[in-house]
């Protein structure tokens, strides 16, 4: 980001830091930027458990901001790593993707597994502080 260091008291977005292919360094910028004791709130969609290459392929996905979606612990340590602190999430609500969608590129069985375990697509709202 062409700004200044230590310039701002909050930083937001979203849904479309999940659409940044190197989210260490849009963290790692959102870090720079923050004053002390600033925060971050954002918005954006995580992956719990797994999701399928080719449906994370697929151009409604990509739309729905899936397609860039981390794994949730991958997506907080990423967050940790920068340093922030006091990390909390506000809210997570699954998303729900159509079955003609999941038909595409699972078998019954495997959509079965995908929508009954700990799988799936979650919203999240989430801040941390820069402390």
């Amino acid at each position: 980001m062409p700004l200044p260091a230590n310039s701002f008291d909050v930083v937001i977005s979203n849904c479309v830091l999940n659409l940044v292919p190197d989210k260490n360094k849009a963290f790692a910028e959102i870090f720079r930027v923050l004053k002390p004791n600033g925060h971050f709130c954002i918005s954006d969609v995580v992956i719990k458990g797994f999701l399928p290459d080719d449906l994370s392929k697929d151009a409604e996905m990509y739309s729905g901001c899936v397609s860039g979606a981390l794994e949730i612990n991958k997506y907080l340590e990423i967050i940790k790593k920068q340093r922030f602190n006091n990390i909390t999430i506000h809210k997570q609500k699954a998303i729900v993707i159509p079955h003609e969608i999941l038909k595409k590129y699972l078998l019954e069985d495997e959509i079965a597994r995908f929508t009954t375990e700990n799988n799936g697509i979650f919203s999240i709202t989430i801040s941390g502080y820069k402390i």
